[in-house]
């Protein structure tokens, strides 16, 4: 029987989001083609949650945990991956295409001497053939790609497909003899105190663009999304003028989002920024300019003064929060 593996990310021994998706999606894609699916979690001290993988419709799970794989490693992780492809003959290797998955995929694939597809928004199975879809020329089209039968590595772009567990049990193989020395080791990761939500994985977005005219306005920004649960993403014009870190930024040169709803505060919607999130779901626009090239992609568009709408909308949540 066919299978595809999964590559399930974790950090600090939490299993990412994005990983539970390509899970979902290599569960649902295996089922209607009589295929297992089977995972593979590398880390330490690690085993509670490849046991509860199962539950996410993996059959099986490999297990590499090690000292040596407490961090992540390009080329750790990659011996790993190959490892778990040696046990279970996969037809495709899924993960989610998070910065790590974009560094891995690329590794694992030379290894292997497979085909890639990157940042993929839809898959379908058709005879044994993998097909995905995936977004090309800045969002403005879509190009339909296949691994010609071949085994293929797919990363998933994070929000697009659904994670649903579907229950059930997953047998648990350890990965005993992991080849090869990690020559680059990690020995600490340092992070930024107070770090706020990863815009590439979070599910609501507040972001802020020219129009909020300063700095010290993203603090409107920030009360709004830290009201929603929300990221706080920026459009380029305002990480370029050094008004907050470029890992906010959103956009073609920025972080590629998919969240179910994004809230664009000032921002005028020029085509790099546009590349970035049209994908969203639900697009809420707020801008003073009413031929802002934004509200051809919103949902919904609220012309007027961002300073006095967006207090408008803190007020209502705060209110609608009190109530619940």
């Amino acid at each position: 029987m066919a299978c595809i593996l999964v590559f399930v990310e974790q950090r600090n021994g939490n299993t990412r989001k994005a990983s539970l998706e390509a899970l979902s999606e290599a569960k649902r894609l295996a089922t209607a083609a009589g295929w297992s699916v089977c995972a593979v979690i590398a880390g330490h001290g690690i085993a509670a949650k490849a046991a509860e993988l199962g539950a996410w419709g993996a059959g099986r799970v490999y297990i590499a945990d090690e000292e040596r794989f407490a961090r992540y490693s390009s080329e750790g992780y990659a011996a790993v991956v190959r490892t778990a492809t040696e046990k279970c003959a996969p037809a495709a290797v899924f993960m989610a295409a998070t910065a790590l998955g974009r560094d891995l995929s690329g590794r694992v694939a030379a290894r292997l001497g497979w085909g890639c597809l990157a940042d993929v928004t839809r898959l379908a199975l058709d005879g044994g053939t993998l097909t995905a879809t995936r977004p090309v020329y800045s969002g403005k089209a879509f190009a339909m790609l296949d691994g010609s039968g071949k085994p293929t590595v797919v990363t998933l772009r994070p929000n697009v497909f659904a994670a649903e567990t579907v229950g059930g049990a997953a047998e648990i193989e350890a990965l005993q003899a992991v080849p090869g020395e990690i020559r680059a080791v990690v020995k600490e990761i340092l992070a930024k105190e107070g770090a706020e939500l990863d815009v590439a994985e979070a599910d609501v977005i507040v972001t802020g663009g020219r129009g909020i005219k300063g700095p010290e306005n993203f603090a409107l920004i920030r009360d709004l999304a830290k009201l929603l649960g929300a990221a706080v993403g920026a459009s380029r014009a305002v990480v370029d003028a050094g008004w907050i870190e470029h890992s906010h930024q959103v956009g073609q040169t920025g972080k590629v989002v998919s969240p179910s709803l994004y809230i664009a505060c000032g921002v005028s919607g020029a085509i790099q920024h546009l590349a970035g999130m049209s994908s969203s779901k639900i697009i809420v626009a707020i801008n003073k300019d009413a031929e802002a090239p934004i509200f051809k992609v919103a949902d919904y568009g609220i012309v007027g003064d961002l300073f006095q709408i967006v207090p408008a909308l803190i007020e209502e949540v705060r209110k609608l929060k009190a109530e619940a």
